[in-house]
């Protein structure tokens, strides 16, 4: 089996709520996502995501995704899609970094390699541990009361695990954090996701101020150093996130006991082959894990499902059903929110059906 062309589709992602703010005034209405199609000389197809959160959240924009899958595709076709680490030592090869580039297309040649075995992907990542797994919902950053007002909506569909959008004045985020707080129930979660938006002096000003409120501090400032600085002088639970970008920095938080959980963003590694060494690697070292991506619609959460479904139900913080946030439906068959709740699919390779008519015509097609 041989990979004979690859193709992009360009989508906007409407946001249900209308816009998703975060810190330091970032804010996005429209998600522009990449959808990757991978064909093969036995008729087989797959499909990948990638949906970066803006050009000034990580090292990641959509049209940089588009000019990269345009670059690295030239070297794939006659590779065998279905053996996933020559695959990705050749796309390591040939386009040094941009690990988001290569996501989608890892992605669906695993999507692939479950339809010709006739498994599931979550099946090919280990097999799934339960029923379903447990997700959170994101508050997007607003005046505290308008976000506390948001948690018994959120509750009502299910959800019982809250990532505050901080990283703004800390006077204010530490309303934000006691505002929510007191809405919660018992065995509610609540993470303060200042997405890096904190100076060290703020960041120890919010932790301060909120020691009496059960809440999770997450990614307060920019760097590995400044976070670690703030980690070591509080008792709050601590997650790492945009940090957090291959094994070397995993492996550096474990022994710096950086942190108590952390955040795998398939398309920040470079797609499910090796998210999915950074999770069972996380397992072995006693790290819980939240699977996710930086953002995307119903096959992004496809792709999620199956790694978050693979994972051990004690080391599964959380994961995130990104498809429920937006108002458009790339695909059938896609993974879909119960009482806060998800299972990844059953059916061979990522279970979806691409809605071709949305897709529209590709944007590009490397032959």
């Amino acid at each position: 089996m041989k990979i004979t062309s690859i193709s992009a589709y360009q989508v906007d992602l409407p946001l249900h709520e209308g816009s998703y703010k975060w810190s330091g005034g970032k804010s996005v209405t429209v998600f522009d996502s990449t959808i990757v199609k991978v064909e093969t000389d036995a008729g087989v197809t797959g499909f990948g995501e990638i949906c970066p959160l803006g050009p000034f959240y990580l090292p990641a924009y959509a049209s940089g995704a588009r000019a990269g899958i345009s670059e690295l595709s030239q070297h794939l076709i006659g590779m065998d899609p279905a053996q996933l680490g020559p695959l990705n030592r050749l796309m390591d090869a040939a386009l040094k970094g941009h690990p988001y580039v290569k996501s989608a297309i890892d992605i669906a040649c695993w999507d692939i390699l479950g339809q010709v075995s006739g498994r599931s992907v979550c099946d090919l990542l280990g097999g799934r541990y339960g029923e379903d797994f447990v997700l959170y919902r994101a508050i997007s950053q607003e005046e505290p009361e308008a976000m506390a007002g948001k948690v018994a909506g959120y509750r009502a569909e299910g959800y019982r695990r809250f990532q505050l959008k901080v990283g703004g004045n800390p006077d204010t985020d530490i309303e934000r954090i006691r505002a929510v707080a007191e809405k919660l129930e018992t065995g509610d979660k609540l993470i303060a996701d200042a997405n890096t938006g904190w100076l060290m002096h703020e960041a120890m000003r919010v932790v301060n101020a909120v020691r009496d409120v059960d809440v999770y501090i997450e990614q307060p400032c920019v760097s590995y150093e400044e976070c670690l600085s703030i980690r070591q002088r509080t008792n709050h639970p601590f997650i790492m996130d945009e940090v957090i970008d291959g094994i070397p920095s995993l492996l550096r938080g474990h022994s710096d006991r950086a942190m108590d959980v952390i955040n795998i963003k398939i398309g920040k590694f470079g797609g499910l082959t090796k998210a999915k060494l950074a999770r069972d690697l996380a397992v072995e070292l006693g790290i819980a894990m939240t699977i996710e991506d930086s953002w995307g619609g119903d096959i992004t959460t496809a792709a999620i499902a199956p790694l978050a479904h693979s994972t051990p139900t004690e080391f599964l913080f959380t994961a995130t059903d990104f498809n429920s946030y937006v108002t458009v439906s790339t695909a059938e068959g896609a993974p879909q929110r119960i009482d806060g709740r998800m299972a990844a699919s059953k059916e061979p390779g990522l279970g979806v059906r691409p809605r071709m008519d949305v897709l529209g015509e590709p944007v590009l097609m490397v032959n």
